[in-house]
């Protein structure tokens, strides 16, 4: 068997996901190559975390560019897979990714944890994808019918990164960029919800952004990360870290809150109370978000006004213990997403 596994990463969130497989199985003898997508701060990361990548596409505007792209990325990815020849191709599902390994005749392994919305969307995207996945890893409850292939539960896959056993926090390298971890602040997180999956649905408005880091700051340092260009307005709290040390200064920070779907996971898996704010929340959220507020490790929103009303009482909250034995709890129950995609890669999908 060709020890050769290529990744395919779109987005910034997928440079941590696979991360430490690429570097498990560099260990083992296997040769490993990124194919990514430059999104935001793509490449800043994989040169961070010293991993071999080649730039395939630039993340494009608009519907009729990003199917141009989605085209352009397929075709690129199919050149670069031909050349490096690998047993695997490990991505997010998407089409590039199940479509190139069915043409080359090599195994796909996937990952899936959102819900896409509208169902037309929803029905379009699994129609290009499903019926040639070989493997798939989704938390409980999101069931995808893959023909021809296999499906893997996988509770939470932020813990391919966040799972004790893989991150170790560490306060001097805050403080080696100028945060204090031991003062309280704050982690605003504003989404950009102008990927296919967001399509219809939106997260804070100018006026509820503004209100909430006005009323943070009367309670310590706010630190804003943001998708795409920061808001003149909120220089000041431009993120201090590079973006490679987030999940440490998430760590340390007194609270979470903003308006993404990942952060907020990564935030309450860290033991950081962590308050979500779209119009996504709902009825039929998905699975990651109703355990961690069925624990109390997450607050949902779709008011501002309700959100701000939390974010206050959570800073004013003097049991900071309580967040740090309910995620012990949580964790204790949930497996390392490395280790199980590893045993995926070696077995074949027969682990």
């Amino acid at each position: 068997m060709s020890k050769r596994v290529l990744f395919s990463v779109n987005h910034p969130a997928q440079v941590h996901l696979f991360k430490y497989a690429a570097r498990e199985l560099e260990a083992e003898g296997f040769e490993t190559l990124v194919a990514a997508r430059e999104k935001e701060m793509t490449a800043d990361l994989l040169s961070a975390e010293g991993l071999d990548y080649v730039t395939l596409t630039t993340e494009s505007d608009g519907l009729v560019e990003l199917t141009a792209e989605l085209a352009k990325r397929e075709r690129r990815l199919y050149n670069l897979a031909r050349e490096f020849d690998p047993s695997v191709i490990v991505a997010r599902l998407a089409p590039p990714a199940v479509h190139v390994a069915t043409a080359l005749g090599c195994r796909n392994l996937v990952y899936m944890d959102t819900v896409l919305r509208p169902q037309t969307v929803r029905l379009l995207y699994h129609g290009l994808t499903l019926p040639f996945v070989d493997d798939i890893c989704s938390p409980p409850g999101m069931d995808f019918h893959v023909p021809f292939g296999q499906s893997h539960t996988v509770g939470f896959q932020e813990l391919a990164y966040l799972h004790p056993d893989r991150f170790k926090p560490e306060p001097e390298r805050l403080r080696a960029h100028g945060v204090n971890p031991d003062a309280t602040y704050t982690v605003v997180r504003l989404a950009g919800w102008d990927a296919y999956h967001d399509i219809g649905e939106k997260g804070l408005d100018v006026a509820a952004r503004s209100q909430l880091v006005e009323q943070l700051c009367d309670r310590g340092e706010v630190y804003i990360t943001c998708e795409g260009d920061l808001p003149s307005e909120y220089d000041r709290y431009q993120l201090a870290v590079p973006p490679h040390l987030v999940h440490d200064l998430l760590y340390f920070a007194d609270l979470y809150i903003g308006d993404s779907q990942t952060m907020p996971t990564e935030a309450a898996l860290l033991g950081t109370p962590a308050i979500r704010i779209n119009s996504v929340v709902g009825d039929n959220d998905m699975h990651n978000f109703l355990e961690l507020e069925e624990r109390e490790l997450l607050y949902s929103y779709t008011d501002g006004t309700a959100a701000i009303d939390r974010a206050e009482a959570l800073l004013a909250d003097d049991d900071a213990e309580r967040w740090e034995r309910e995620r012990k709890r949580l964790l204790a129950q949930q497996r390392d997403v490395t280790e199980h995609m590893v045993e995926l890669i070696r077995t074949g999908g027969n682990g």
